[in-house]
């Protein structure tokens, strides 16, 4: 038999639980929760709370706003400083020459003769002043040319700019080419023509250079152009770089001296420019 108190304790306890509120076993906000074997304990504590980051459309914005004022920045100054280099007269004088109006006119001739003796390799003749952007212009058309070493470059020029004289005459030397000063008429035959103040330079750089008779070679003292704080050692820088040219090109100091007598040009005939070295192949007169 059961005690009747064991019912009471039994009947207590069942009533007891059956009548717990809600809240009791978890509260709204999941403070507590009853565990199924006993206790009550409290759940795992959630994450300190941290400070908001910032929304990542305004940081995206601010990278943006930079890398633009950046941008502008490197643009404006590469504007600025092309306009200074554009507006200097030598700089536009270069730009003109080379992609709008060049100074010197070229052509290639497959075979012509020059004193009747089976000279006919192709010549790439060409005339006018040199300008700024010669050299360039120079070695665009002798890649057009094809030539090969031996062939001639035929010219006829009042002169131009000596730097670029000077970096025509050293690619005519690299290739080993002819040069020759006279034009070609219709028949292909070479005639007289002249050559004076930096397109001697040109006609030095000739690996041979012909002397066709009747044409003339001029040559006078080369001033700067431009104005220097010491004119006379800028005269001597000038002096000492064609002493030097002509040097490497073979012809001989005599025609510096011959340069440097008179401002006026000088007008050299074959003979006399052959007894310099600077015409190396007489020719007999068309």
């Amino acid at each position: 038999m059961i005690a009747p108190d064991a019912f009471d304790v039994r009947d207590r306890f069942n009533c007891r639980e059956d009548h717990l509120p809600f809240n009791d076993r978890q509260d709204e906000r999941g403070q507590f929760q009853r565990s199924p074997t006993g206790p009550w304990v409290r759940p795992p504590r959630g994450p300190a709370d941290q400070p908001a980051a910032p929304p990542p459309r305004a940081a995206g914005r601010r990278r943006h706003l930079w890398s633009a004022v950046l941008f502008i920045l490197i643009v404006s100054g590469v504007g600025i400083r092309a306009y200074r280099d554009l507006s200097r007269p030598e700089a536009w004088a270069y730009w003109k020459d080379q992609y709008f109006s060049p100074s010197m006119t070229a052509s290639l001739v497959p075979s012509a003769g020059f004193d009747g003796g089976g000279r006919g390799r192709p010549v790439l003749f060409i005339s006018g002043k040199i300008g700024a952007a010669a050299a360039s212009w120079f070695h665009d058309r002798l890649d057009e040319a094809h030539l090969a070493a031996g062939d001639t470059v035929l010219m006829s020029s009042p002169g131009g700019d000596l730097n670029q004289a000077v970096i025509i005459g050293e690619i005519i030397r690299s290739h080993g080419l002819v040069t020759a000063v006279g034009v070609v008429d219709a028949s292909g035959k070479v005639r007289p023509s002249y050559c004076a103040s930096a397109c001697v330079f040109v006609y030095a750089g000739g690996k041979s250079r012909y002397g066709v008779e009747g044409s003339r070679l001029g040559v006078h003292r080369f001033v700067t152009s431009t104005p220097a704080r010491d004119p006379v050692a800028d005269t001597q820088r000038t002096t000492g770089m064609v002493l030097s040219y002509m040097t490497r090109m073979g012809v001989s100091s005599s025609v510096v001296e011959a340069m440097s007598e008179t401002r006026d040009v000088r007008w050299l005939g074959v003979n006399e420019a052959a007894a310099m070295n600077l015409v190396t192949d007489p020719l007999e007169k068309p």
